[in-house]
């Protein structure tokens, strides 16, 4: 429940080979993590165009095998259009660059614009030129907050405020020394040099 495309690819290339592990038998184990292996083969960002037959080759080898394992109402459309993956690539290219994933969380951020139920559309174009308007009147203005991007947490730093919206004062020298002689005289490894000095002190001022 609630997982986006993105979650479901985690899921499959990384995750599910190894959730499987000593749970299954041997050889239906073995064959969903040829399928999961297969699947971060072809969604790799650097690929061979060498081994496109292989995988072709592996993807049939991958079905017929969960014929073998698995009853048929698992073999829906969406488990034989396996086979054409690789195709696809081959004339479109790699797929993280076709991906859902980014229009899936833009859609998330335009449905956050809806007001209006009965409305929604309207809703949503009238929120974003509201925001393209201010973000374009903000970067004219001075002093003025952006609206939507992120704010850089070390630009109030060098106005002397902290990421805690706490204001940082810089203390003079004469406060640092005090400090630093603070600091030195209620340290365990200053000790020692401390009744030192006071036994010197006593031995030339009896």
């Amino acid at each position: 429940m609630g997982l986006n495309s993105h979650d479901c690819h985690v899921l499959m290339q990384q995750l599910l080979a190894v959730a499987i592990r000593d749970i299954l038998p041997n050889k239906v184990m073995l064959v969903i993590t040829r399928m999961c292996f297969f699947f971060n083969a072809i969604y790799s960002k650097v690929l061979d165009l060498v081994k496109f037959d292989d995988l072709k080759n592996e993807a049939a080898i991958i079905l017929c095998q969960l014929e073998m394992y698995f009853p048929p109402a698992l073999f829906d459309i969406m488990v034989h259009l396996i086979v054409y993956l690789v195709r696809e690539i081959k004339c479109c290219g790699p797929v993280y660059l076709r991906w859902m994933h980014p229009v899936e969380c833009y859609m998330k951020i335009l449905k956050g614009y809806t007001k209006n139920l009965h409305r929604p559309e309207a809703s949503i174009v009238e929120r974003y030129i509201t925001e393209e308007a201010v973000e374009f009147c903000s970067e004219y203005i001075e002093k003025a907050k952006p609206v939507g991007l992120p704010e850089s947490c070390h630009d109030d730093k060098v106005g002397g405020k902290g990421s805690r919206e706490l204001h940082v004062i810089t203390p003079s020298v004469e406060d640092l020394l005090q400090a630093h002689l603070y600091v030195l005289n209620n340290s365990n490894e200053v000790l020692s040099y401390i009744v030192q000095h006071e036994r010197l002190e006593k031995q030339s001022n009896p």
